[in-house]
């Protein structure tokens, strides 16, 4: 998506230790226009699946996979990063190790949301080293429920998470995928797609 890859080229801050920041229109403010674009975007590129439900994780992939499902016209469960009191025990759960904040969450969906019935698109704001999706997928066997595909907002090529997730045989759908960045010139170079 050339529009993507513009956009972060202009907005996007590089930091060291291959992050990058977005936080102008993907992670703390929305721009749900954009978001809509996207949105339409994966609608198109799994056109033909038989997606009834999207899948995604708290809190930054849920403002896409929110617009996504309006495209889809299906439900959106996101898995939560902690049990509230009024989920219940009766969980699928899993443990997902966080790149970015480098420590491990304990993850859980309500069995209420997720069946065997159930052919999910996961849906994620960013892809690096594959665990968020993993632990979805974990989450999604648990249930018995079908992984149609996994469409991501921006994968790091570099990381190799989302090469592993394809290796396995999951097709991987990502709007903008970059094959590096420097955090001391502020470069980023995306993959041909």
């Amino acid at each position: 998506m050339k529009e993507l890859e513009e956009r972060i080229r202009r907005e996007g801050i590089v930091k060291a230790g291959n992050v990058l920041r977005v936080d102008s229109f993907i992670n703390h403010q929305m721009d749900v226009l954009f978001f809509d674009k996207m949105g339409a975007e994966f609608h198109r590129l799994f056109a033909g699946t038989p997606v009834n439900k999207i899948l995604t994780i708290e809190a930054s992939g849920i403002g896409i996979a929110i617009i996504a499902g309006l495209h889809f016209g299906v439900p959106v469960v996101f898995a939560k990063k902690s049990r509230s009191s009024n989920l219940g025990d009766d969980v699928y759960h899993t443990v997902i190790h966080s790149y970015t904040h480098n420590n491990d969450n304990h993850v859980v969906v309500s069995k209420d949301y997720l069946s065997p019935a159930d052919h999910l698109l996961i849906i994620d704001d960013f892809l690096a080293n594959g665990c968020a999706v993993e632990g979805l997928i974990d989450i999604a066997h648990q249930a018995g429920a079908t992984v149609e595909g996994v469409g991501i907002a921006v994968e790091k090529g570099f990381q190799k998470g989302g090469d592993k997730l394809r290796e396995e045989g999951y097709r991987v759908e990502s709007l903008a995928i970059i094959e590096a960045m420097d955090a001391a010139t502020g470069e980023i170079v995306f993959r041909e797609q």
